[in-house]
């Protein structure tokens, strides 16, 4: 059997294959409450193959949306239909999974359809906070340093969002500390400029997400996943980099995390990224080998044969892919045939199936 087709289990939770479908915002909430488009949009993911399908970013309260329009799981009223898509997924054979996250000063934005500009809070929009009065662009309107009170809450928010997802039916927490949100804000000196015990020391600018850990897993099952996605650099000079990357991860391997999504970059606009092929595959890599943790790989991944490759090398245990499954939502189904796999298709397209 290929490594891409073959299954992975973690704790109680075993995945069909390796692909997982990367948590995608899709802006089409109301309120944070997931709808029809997001039955349909996680559904046809399912029935296509993939092994785990993480939702977009699930705001832990309304001023951690990205925009608006973003999907949440800040009231018990939003769990009713994510159990019922849910229930879909899992009925098609998928495991379901989301991700938990809070925008911090990246927070209070129209959706990229509507002009991707700031939303004052004349607007509907609100003052985002984050660790610094430190604004993401120069010309924005600096967020509101949190204060203890503000990260406390913070904490609370994460934790009884956990709640709620369990009630809700998933069965896999990724915690969002990457692409410049608020976790991320907090890790890198670039954003987090605190004189306190949540800044300056790696120690400290740490501090925040193994709290939201330590919160989240006293809702949270131990015999179910825990996953944290980073951003292993920053790609600027001064920031959060691999180095530091590596000396986390190795913290969390102590406090029950079970796997790192390994992204890059978010945190400050302007920076180079070498874009190419599976450009962030290496520092999933390099966390693999060096701390033993399970690593999830992302980033321009866009074939079966590429897929496996970073299986068969040791690169990662998971491969996540956003784009690609927006193209195809069938390419786990399409995937198999190039690998030489035979996986069962759903009953209803059997006669579709290539013989």
């Amino acid at each position: 059997m290929s490594q891409l087709f073959s299954p992975l289990t973690i704790k109680s939770v075993t995945f069909r294959n390796r692909i997982t479908v990367s948590p995608m915002c899709e802006y089409s909430s109301e309120d944070g409450f997931a709808n029809q488009w997001h039955l349909v949009h996680l559904g046809s993911r399912a029935v296509g193959g993939a092994g785990l399908i993480i939702t977009e970013a699930a705001a832990v309260s309304p001023e951690g949306r990205i925009s608006p329009d973003d999907l949440g799981i800040w009231k018990d009223e939003h769990i009713e239909k994510l159990a019922e898509i849910n229930t879909f997924l899992e009925a098609q054979g998928a495991v379901a999974g989301v991700q938990l996250a809070h925008a911090g000063r990246k927070a209070s934005v129209a959706s990229a359809w509507k002009g991707g500009k700031v939303v004052s809070p004349m607007d509907g929009g609100w003052l985002p906070v984050a660790p610094s009065a430190v604004a993401f662009n120069p010309s924005d309107v600096p967020p509101l340093a949190l204060d203890a009170a503000g990260i406390q809450k913070v904490v609370n928010d994460f934790k009884t969002a956990a709640r709620r997802v369990l009630k809700a039916g998933f069965k896999v927490i990724e915690l969002h500390a990457a692409h410049g949100y608020l976790l991320h804000q907090f890790l890198s000196p670039l954003s987090n400029k605190r004189t306190d015990e949540y800044g300056g020391s790696f120690e400290n600018r740490i501090r925040l997400l193994l709290e939201v850990i330590q919160a989240v897993h006293t809702e949270w099952p131990r015999e179910l996943p825990l996953f944290v996605r980073i951003s292993a650099t920053d790609w600027a000079d001064g920031g959060w980099n691999a180095d530091e990357s590596v000396q986390l991860v190795e913290v969390l391997k102590t406090v029950g995390v079970d796997l790192i999504d390994v992204s890059t970059g978010g945190l400050v606009p302007g920076v180079k990224i070498p874009l190419g092929p599976a450009y962030q595959a290496p520092f999933a890599a390099r966390i693999r080998k060096e701390t033993g943790m399970l690593t999830g790989a992302v980033g321009l991944i866009t074939t079966a044969h590429q897929a496996e490759e970073l299986l068969v090398n040791g690169t990662a245990d998971l491969i996540l892919m956003a784009r690609e499954l927006l193209r195809d939502p069938y390419f786990p189904l399409h995937a198999a045939r190039k690998l030489g796999e035979d996986v069962a298709w759903p009953v209803q397209y059997e006669r579709a199936k290539p013989r």
